[in-house]
């Protein structure tokens, strides 16, 4: 695992690289996300210095984005649909559950970095409504007493 000395160095390398094309900021934004699994406030400066852009500007791009994450995301990243097919099959019931089993709010990542929590719309599995990922993994027909037996394997 690079330590974070040669994360900067690759983002520094990443921002030489790109700094002469048009519309450098987001192809460095992404290079910044692969590297660190965020844009935190110390990388957007970095990248305002490196592009001659305001840290507002980097900032303003970061956040409009849904593709970049301010914070590092956890190992086990749990997106719950709210999509209708999901809401109205009970997936709010289900997000809640996580929610309290996890003991952080939605948006928000376990202090031992293993779980982030986050509500989405649709998933594209409707017929499984409702249905929740953890990374890549599908889970469909869900009920809230379903949550502690899924999270136990991520635990192990």
């Amino acid at each position: 695992m690079p330590d974070m000395k040669e994360k900067f160095a690759q983002l520094d390398q990443a921002i030489q690289e790109l700094k002469d094309q048009p519309g450098a900021l987001m192809p460095v934004l992404q290079r910044a996300q692969n590297i660190f699994g965020c844009v935190s406030l110390d990388v957007q400066k970095r990248i305002a210095e490196g592009l001659g852009v305001t840290l507002s500007e980097v900032y303003g791009v970061a956040t409009f984005y849904a593709q970049f994450s301010l914070v590092p995301s956890g190992k086990y990243v749990i997106s719950v649909c709210l999509g209708t097919a999901c809401y109205v099959k009970g997936s709010q019931k289900v997000l809640d559950r996580l929610s309290e089993e996890l003991g952080i709010p939605v948006g928000g990542t376990t202090r031992d970095g293993l779980f982030t929590l986050n509500a989405t719309r649709c998933l594209g599995a409707c017929g499984l409504a409702p249905v929740m990922t953890i990374n890549e993994e599908v889970y469909g027909r869900l009920v809230p007493d379903d949550i502690p037996g899924i999270l136990a394997k991520y635990k192990e």
